[in-house]
């Protein structure tokens, strides 16, 4: 606890509080209130929730006290490393009582990979174990208490407008600088990459031509290649085609199909004798193909292979392992989750970042049902990503909340029923057409969340080993190596799995 101008000096005692461990800070204050006032009290108490990374509570003086010479608004916020969570109406004449729901897990979270937060704890351990420490006890309810706070379904993509259009300008810019970055430590002019028609490649391809430009070179120095294989549909073939055309890229097609005959009839694969067997194998040999094709296309014409996978992908372990589309010389959407790529896609749409045509196709690629076209459809029915792997839209929240936070899958399960329970609840971002929003029970939730514990802790961390070089674009991290996840190849999923069985009904 501190008082009113204990904020605003140089080192607020709050700080000390912090780094001895409290996660919780409180000003009671008796500021007064000027003009401009209210927002320089929200800018120091959002910096210090953020610095210390603790709640922080602020309680200004308020109706009742003596305007002689000075007037009081009763000012209540509570911010939580650095988002307001909850802030009372000003200048109101009854008391007031602001409730806000603080996620004491996520801050302890944070200070554990903060680590110079604790060292500052450390360079300053006298000062901190002379803090004053008050006993005190929370009396918690027996009954259920309903969750205040608010849930976003799409931890990766904002929901209103304004900080959505910032996001997305924004990650176009990280994405785009660190390719410019590559091509020009390389003195390479060209780039070759694979273009399916599909959401990740489109993503790409609008991230390579922008470097092109910045970098004042043609976008015809972008090759772009267009590959069908067994069970490429037409749709997806004729939008990869008229994407180059009108972003001005040149564009080829390759069947791969002959190639991967001779492949398949070199293993002695039951397709080459006309069986309709459609394993891992024929999947990856076509996934193959179309890789090692791009990286000889890229020695033959002096280029860089620019990666098309996304981070969605590799969280699940949904690649290619090494000739697949896990491989290229430069990843420029590895650390982008499959839902923000969508939204990147109809924001690059409707602020027309290309030529209106181009915006009409963008959205037909966007509302196009994500699949990799490997399997042949059977029965009328095509190869559906998310019947294997389960939605992106929850997986993107399960990736979000167990890696960025490392929370107990029952807590993510939690959260996720109470974002996604009901379609009625809650805001949905605007681009995101009524047909498209969704609502899951528990059941489902359970499904693949246990699911998405199998393949991320033991199935897919080799994978992401390996990974090439990215930019990191969001402070939820990325899956590199070499950065934000560091994990052992061979580690179990069983402790994980363990807990969401005991604590969530399934």
């Amino acid at each position: 606890m501190e008082l009113c101008e204990d904020l605003w000096t140089p080192i607020p005692p709050s700080s000390y509080a912090a780094l001895a461990g409290a996660t919780v800070l409180v000003n009671l204050s008796a500021s007064n209130v000027t003009v401009a006032k209210a927002d320089y009290r929200r800018l120091l108490c959002a910096s210090q929730s953020a610095k210390c990374i603790a709640a922080y509570i602020y309680a200004a003086a308020s109706f009742g006290e003596s305007t002689t010479d000075l007037a009081w608004d009763g000012h209540g916020i509570v911010y939580e490393n650095g988002e307001l969570l909850v802030e009372t109406n000003r200048f109101f004449t009854h008391s007031q009582m602001a409730i806000a729901d603080v996620d004491l897990e996520r801050l302890r979270q944070d200070r554990v990979r903060m680590t110079s937060f604790n060292d500052c704890a450390s360079l300053h351990h006298d000062r901190v174990a002379a803090m004053r420490h008050i006993p005190f006890e929370f009396q918690v309810p027996e009954a259920e208490i309903p969750l205040e706070r608010t849930i976003y379904r799409f931890p990766y993509v904002p929901s209103d407008t304004p900080s959505r259009d910032e996001r997305c300008h924004e990650v176009y810019d990280i994405q785009v600088q660190g390719l410019m970055k590559r091509l020009h430590a390389t003195g390479i002019l060209k780039t070759v990459i694979g273009v399916s028609g599909g959401l990740d490649s489109t993503q790409a391809l609008m991230v390579t031509v922008k470097a092109m430009d910045r970098l004042g070179l043609p976008r015809a120095n972008v090759l772009g290649y267009t590959m069908p294989g067994f069970a490429t549909s037409d749709k997806t073939r004729k939008n990869a085609l008229q994407l180059m055309r009108e972003l001005g890229v040149t564009a080829e097609e390759v069947d791969i199909r002959p190639a991967c005959r001779q492949m398949l009839e070199d293993l002695g694969h039951p397709f080459a004798r006309g069986e309709p067997c459609y394993d891992v194998t024929f999947e990856n040999v076509q996934a193959g193909e179309r890789t090692s094709f791009l990286f000889r296309a890229a020695n033959f014409h002096k280029a860089l292979v620019v990666g098309t996978s996304d981070l969605s992908e590799t969280a699940l372990g949904y690649t290619t392992y090494g000739v697949g589309d896990q491989m290229a010389h430069y990843h420029v959407n590895a650390s982008v989750p499959k839902t923000l790529i969508q939204y990147l896609i109809r924001w690059a749409a409707k602020t027309e970042q290309f030529e209106p045509e181009t915006s009409q196709l963008l959205e037909a690629i966007v509302d196009t049902q994500i699949s990799p076209e490997l399997v042949p459809p059977r029965g009328g029915s095509g190869q559906l990503a998310e019947e294997e792997i389960g939605p992106y839209e929850l997986q993107d929240f399960n990736l979000y909340y167990l890696s960025r936070f490392g929370y107990r899958p029952s807590k993510v399960a939690f959260l996720s029923h109470n974002a996604w329970g009901e379609k009625t609840k809650g805001d949905w971002p605007d681009l995101l057409p009524p047909e498209r929003r969704h609502e899951y029970d528990l059941a489902t939730i359970y499904k693949w969340l246990e699911v998405f514990l199998k393949r991320f802790f033991e199935f897919s961390q080799f994978k992401r080993s390996a990974l090439p070089n990215a930019p990191k674009v969001g402070s939820g991290g990325s899956l590199s190596p070499r950065s934000d996840w560091r994990a052992p190849s061979d580690a179990k999923a069983d402790a994980w799995l363990q807990e969401l069985r005991q604590n969530v009904p399934h």
